[in-house]
């Protein structure tokens, strides 16, 4: 369900004047990744509380069936225009017999690509395919999935790239491909089912992907999902591929793109809130994630200063707050403005994520300002002055309108004093003596302030 906001969530707090006062900003969100389709911490949570993977992926992946796939081959790009490609571990070239101990090396010949053991030419081809039956090979060098000297199974197939040089794709048996998968998207010493529902949504996504251009179906990183070849093979994750074999999931007979990412924060979210203009999937909804919360990002925060946010969101003008126009089905912001001195400016949630450096689109702006009062005389004899006193504002303003001032001392964060915010949010707190306070209400820490 989407929940429309109109509040503005947080304002550029003017602090009253001080010699060191400060502002600082708090966004504050849950879960880890895009949102979307199975979270892998609460898959992880769900198995631990008895759950089988049949039942974990159709709870994230709602109305769906568990199919057996077709056998058809994957194709996976290792390496792209290459100037010079080297293998071994391959029994054929094509169609010739090639020595499983050898080095051999290809380069571009014209729009062909020609194949060398030593100096000798084996041949050269328009493409051709490299391997050895029923072994991996070996494809030296540095790969895109960051794989050094990288064994894969099936074929490795060489062709003249588009930008010039040898481009290798890996093309193997989908399940060949998933034993490489599973370990480099999930850890391998989670409960077993949990790793079988990662291995049917990586095959389910495997599957439903449209290639990524003619020559290949899949990048081996993030752009697509992590595939590490041999490399990335566990006993555990092995064990989850054979119990699944084949299997995806499907929706009206087609199979679904299975989305997954890390952490949820509690609620999973549409599909066209977390990549903003997909169409909507009945499939793909937000859902709720109760064992999530096991997840080290179940929920987290971020600090930032106003300059800060103002360069990296462009408010016009002046940062002055953010706007939610639209959540999602989680508290995740959608769409917001950013306002700023001299106008605003509209904001989808995945751009503030990325702009932010946050694990996860934001729910919450908060600000909070601290300064020192400025001390004045007490009327009467003697040189006596009022006690120094921390003053500020939190906004939006705290249910509770508690507010503690703590004190540090040898690095730690003692309590100091205690107030009451007013209705807007202000705070003016006593203090005994001077050094380094700041002031807390509901779980946000506003900025160190040094008071004399």
């Amino acid at each position: 369900m989407r929940r429309p906001t109109l509040a503005l969530l947080c304002l550029a707090l003017t602090a009253p004047a001080a010699a060191d006062a400060a502002t600082v900003h708090i966004v504050r969100g849950g879960g880890f990744g895009h949102g979307v389709g199975l979270s892998q911490y609460g898959a992880y949570g769900f198995a631990q509380n008895g759950r089988g993977y049949e039942a974990i992926v159709k709870h994230y992946y709602r109305g769906t069936s568990l199919e057996q796939a077709t056998s058809r081959p994957t194709r996976v790009l290792l390496q792209a225009s290459r100037s010079i490609v080297r293998f071994r571990g391959v029994s054929r070239i094509g169609p010739r017999t090639a020595r499983p101990g050898a080095t051999y090396t290809a380069r571009r010949s014209g729009s062909r690509v020609a194949v060398f053991s030593g100096r000798r030419r084996v041949g050269t081809f328009r493409s051709v395919q490299v391997s050895r039956r029923g072994k991996a090979s070996r494809l030296l060098g540095r790969s895109i999935n960051g794989v050094t000297g990288g064994r894969y199974r099936g074929a490795l197939v060489l062709r003249a790239g588009s930008a010039g040089g040898v481009t290798v794709v890996n093309r193997l048996d989908v399940d060949s491909y998933i034993r490489g998968v599973v370990a480099a998207e999930m850890p391998s010493s989670w409960h077993p089912e949990a790793l079988k529902a990662q291995a049917v949504a990586a095959r389910s996504y495997a599957r439903a992907a449209s290639p990524r251009s003619r020559i290949f179906d899949h990048y081996p990183d993030t752009r697509s999902q992590v595939y590490r070849g041999v490399a990335g093979e566990r006993r555990s994750t092995d064990k989850a591929v054979r119990a699944t074999a084949r299997q995806v999931l499907t929706y009206n007979g087609q199979v679904i793109t299975a989305y997954f990412f890390s952490t949820s924060g509690g609620h999973t979210e549409n599909v066209e809130n977390g990549f903003i203009g997909a169409t909507p999937q009945p499939y793909l909804v937000g859902v709720d994630d109760p064992f999530d919360d096991i997840s080290p990002r179940h929920r987290w925060s971020k600090r930032f200063s106003s300059s800060a946010l103002d360069a990296r969101l462009g408010a016009p003008g002046s940062y002055r707050g953010i706007r939610v126009i639209e959540r999602g089905a989680s508290p995740r912001i959608v769409r917001a403005e950013v306002i700023g001195s001299s106008g605003r400016r509209s904001i989808t949630g995945p751009q503030m994520r990325s702009r932010l450096g946050l694990y996860d689109q934001p729910s919450t702006f908060a600000a909070v300002s601290s300064s020192q009062a400025s001390t004045a005389r007490v009327a009467g004899p003697g040189p006596s002055a009022r006690p120094p006193r921390l003053v500020g504002r939190f906004a939006p303003v705290p249910s509770s309108r508690r507010v503690v001032v703590e004190r540090r001392v040898q690095g730690r964060w003692k309590l100091a004093a205690r107030g009451k915010l007013s209705r807007s949010g202000a705070f003016r707190v006593a203090l005994r003596r001077g050094g380094v306070y700041r002031a807390r209400a509901a779980g946000l820490a506003g900025p160190t302030v040094r008071v004399r």
